[in-house]
């Protein structure tokens, strides 16, 4: 399939308020809110750059590196880093910003492998990843190997 020329657009950019409802008994945000916020922005990464319906094969390397506390303010970033076959894998860091003193900490980093399907809900391959080379104004095309 050829090189993407929408792999730019993908990056994604969620907000939300950490509320009571999605603390654990520390007043910290539940990891399984965290993770299924940043499922959400894989999601819509690798939707945004196949084009097509995806699903989440895995998780890897979630590192939780500090709490959100409630009453912050969690920003996710996420964006297609690696295409295989079929594949793609996201990475999304979570932010966490304190509203008053504006002070912003990096608190969860993750990888998810998300999978393209076609209308039979079976894999269908997806475009190229093309990348910048640093140090270079061209793009350059790359494929990493992936399972799928």
């Amino acid at each position: 399939m050829p090189v993407s020329e929408a792999a730019v657009l993908t990056e994604v950019r969620l907000l939300e308020m950490v509320f009571p409802d999605q603390t654990n008994h520390y007043g910290t945000l539940f990891g399984g809110h965290a993770l299924a916020l940043m499922d959400k922005a894989a999601f819509i990464a690798a939707s945004r750059y196949s084009r097509r319906t995806v699903v989440t094969a895995r998780s890897e390397q979630i590192d939780f590196r500090s709490p959100v506390r409630q009453g912050q303010l969690i920003e996710l970033i996420g964006g297609v880093v690696a295409t295989g076959r079929s594949s793609m894998t996201v990475a999304v860091d979570l932010y966490a910003e304190d509203l008053l003193s504006g002070e912003r900490q990096l608190c969860t980093r993750g990888h998810f492998v998300m999978i393209a399907l076609d209308a039979n809900h079976k894999p269908v391959a997806v475009p190229l990843l093309a990348t910048v080379v640093a140090g270079d104004d061209a793009m350059e095309s790359r494929s990493m190997e992936a399972d799928h």
